[in-house]
C-alpha cells in the first residue's frame, strides 16, 4: 500500500494537449487518415470544426480551482485558427510547449520508420516553436510529439534547434509508439543517448516519459484514453506507483471533457470519443483532488533542466 506521506518529497507535472478532433490521426495527418493533412481538411471541410475553444475554458477554470499551474502542449497552427485561445491559457500562467505544427504522425504507428526526413522535421517543429513563442511572449522549451510516437533521432534533432525536453515516451506492456525497446527506461525522468531513447545519454535534452502502474504487466497510465476508457483508480494507482519511484507526469485533452458531439467521420477509430464529458471531468477532479497535498509543477521548473 502506498502512503501519501511517502511521496511528499516528489512531485509531478499536469499537462494538458492542446488540440482539436480533426487532429487526431484517424481524421488527419496520419498513414490511414480520411485526410492527409490538416491543410487539406480546412480545404475541403465546410462545417463547424471548433470544439476546442469551449472545454479549454473549462480546464482553464478547473485549474484555477485546484490552483495548479500546468503545461499545456499546444498544436501550433491553433494560433491561427482560434484567435485568442492561446493567450487565454498564457494569460492564466500556464507554461507553453509545443506539440507540433499540425499534430502530424513523423513516425509510422505500425513500422515506426520515419515518414519525414531529419531536415523537414527541424524545419516544420522550429516554425511550430517560432509561431507559439511569437504569441506566448516567452521562450519554448518543451516538446511532446503528436500522438505520442517518437524517434530517438526526433529528439536529437529537438536539441539542436533548442528545446531542453521532450515528454513523450510512454513504457508499457500494450503497445509501443517508438523506435525503441524501452529496455532501461521507467517513469522518471532521464537523459537519454543521442539517436535513440534508452537512458545513458549526456546532453542538454530530458527525456519526461509517462506514467505505469507495475503489477504483472506495465500498464499505461497518465491519463488520456486510458482514462477515458479504464476509470481514475487505475490512472490514480499508476500516478502514485510512479511517484513513488521519483517525478511523472499526467495529462489530457479538453476535447475528454467536452459535452459536444463531435463530426462522425475518421478511420479505424469509430469508438474514440465514446467515452468523454462529464464522466471524464469527474475522474480528472478525483484525481487532482487524491493528489492534491503532492507539489506540481510545471515541467520547464522541473530542477534537471
Amino acid at each position: 500500500m502506498i502512503v501519501l506521506e511517502d511521496l511528499m518529497n516528489n512531485s509531478f507535472s499536469i499537462t494538458v494537449d492542446l488540440e482539436d478532433w480533426y487532429h487526431i490521426p484517424s481524421v488527419c495527418g496520419s498513414p490511414f487518415a480520411v485526410y492527409r493533412s490538416v491543410d487539406e481538411f480546412f480545404e475541403k471541410w465546410d462545417d463547424k470544426y471548433d470544439f476546442l475553444t469551449e472545454p479549454t475554458k473549462k480546464v482553464l477554470d478547473l485549474l484555477d480551482e485546484f490552483k495548479v499551474t500546468a503545461t499545456f502542449f499546444a498544436v501550433a497552427d491553433i494560433v491561427e485558427n482560434y484567435p485568442g485561445l492561446i493567450e487565454s491559457v498564457v494569460e492564466r500562467g500556464h507554461e507553453l510547449a509545443c506539440h507540433g505544427l499540425h499534430h502530424t504522425c513523423k513516425i509510422d504507428p505500425e513500422t515506426k520508420k520515419q515518414l519525414i526526413s531529419n531536415e523537414e522535421f527541424e524545419q516544420r517543429t522550429l516554425l511550430a516553436k517560432r509561431i507559439l513563442e511569437k504569441v506566448g511572449g516567452d521562450k519554448i522549451v518543451g516538446y511532446r510529439a503528436p500522438n505520442s510516437l517518437v524517434g530517438g533521432w526526433m529528439l536529437d534533432s529537438l536539441e539542436r534547434i533548442g528545446f531542453k525536453y521532450d515528454s513523450s515516451v510512454s513504457v508499457n506492456s500494450l503497445y509501443n509508439k517508438t523506435d525503441s525497446s524501452l529496455s532501461t527506461v521507467s517513469s522518471t525522468p532521464y537523459f537519454p543517448i543521442e539517436n535513440g531513447l534508452e537512458v545513458g545519454g549526456n546532453r542538454n535534452l530530458v527525456e519526461f516519459p509517462w506514467a505505469y502502474y507495475h503489477n504483472l504487466l506495465k500498464i499505461p497510465a497518465s491519463g488520456g484514453p486510458i482514462l477515458r476508457f479504464f476509470g481514475a483508480p487505475l490512472v490514480l494507482n499508476g500516478l502514485l506507483q510512479s511517484l513513488r519511484r521519483g517525478h511523472t507526469v499526467f495529462y489530457f485533452h479538453p476535447l475528454d471533457i467536452s459535452c459536444a458531439k463531435f463530426p462522425s467521420i475518421g478511420n479505424n477509430r469509430p469508438f474514440y470519443w465514446s467515452l468523454k464529458g462529464k464522466l471524464v471531468e469527474q475522474r480528472i477532479r478525483y484525481i487532482l483532488k487524491k493528489l492534491e497535498d503532492i507539489d506540481k509543477i510545471c515541467l520547464r521548473d522541473y530542477q534537471g533542466l
